[in-house]
């Protein structure tokens, strides 16, 4: 074996040994970026829902005067939920974004080297995984850079502002109340869902209909 035959083997060594280590963080900046899409995802899911229930909520308003007070509780409650879940979907969904300003350059580098000194294939985009939630748009495509500095200060969001707290509800009365069948807790007697754990509600005693 000549000495251009070891240095060859030895190079092709040194790579592999850079691929393999590069690639396990690949995969843990992957993984990671899964998790944080799929959570934003349900954190979105769960906030058309509490959406929903809104609407709910200002209609039961309009046709229950008798019960307002307690109703404009609930709504500041719910509005409560509602931005903490868009406050978390954002800081989620940024968290997934920062994670792929990492991966993106990381994976480039990764496909080169695989096909310059092993001659195989790049890896599968974050899209092209089986069972990915992740679109081919889901990110945006990568800005040109002027360095390092440059990188950081282009994709660093700045962090969601809290929402002041809303303020105490009114009353001069207790409202009337029942037990949520999922965690027992009290809550008012006509909520559509429970604040506290999110199950629907279904009153024990369903009013009929008024007749024309």
């Amino acid at each position: 074996m000549t000495a251009e035959n070891e240095r060859e083997i030895y190079h092709k060594l040194e790579a592999m040994k850079e691929i393999r280590n590069k690639t396990i963080t690949l995969e843990r900046l992957k993984r990671s970026i899964l998790n944080e899409v799929r959570s934003g995802d349900q954190e979105g899911r769960c906030l058309a829902q509490y959406k929903r229930e809104m609407e709910l909520l200002q209609q039961e308003k309009m046709s229950h005067v008798e019960e307002l007070r307690q109703i404009h509780a609930d709504i500041n409650a719910m509005e409560t939920v509602i931005k903490q879940t868009e406050e978390s979907m954002s800081r989620k969904l940024s968290n997934a974004s920062r994670l792929h300003e990492d991966y993106r350059p990381l994976k480039t580098e990764v496909d080169l080297l695989r096909r310059q000194c092993l001659g195989l294939d790049r890896l599968p985009d974050l899209h092209e995984e089986e069972g990915s939630p992740i679109t081919p748009d889901r990110f945006p495509p990568a800005a040109p850079r002027a360095g390092p500095a440059g990188a950081a200060a282009a994709f660093l969001a700045p962090a969601p502002r809290k929402p002041p707290p809303p303020p105490p509800a009114f009353r001069q009365q207790p409202p009337p109340m029942k037990s949520c069948l999922s965690c027992h807790q009290q809550i008012h007697r006509n909520a559509p869902i429970c604040p506290l754990c999110k199950a629907k509600s279904r009153s024990r005693n369903p009013k009929k209909p008024k007749k024309k």
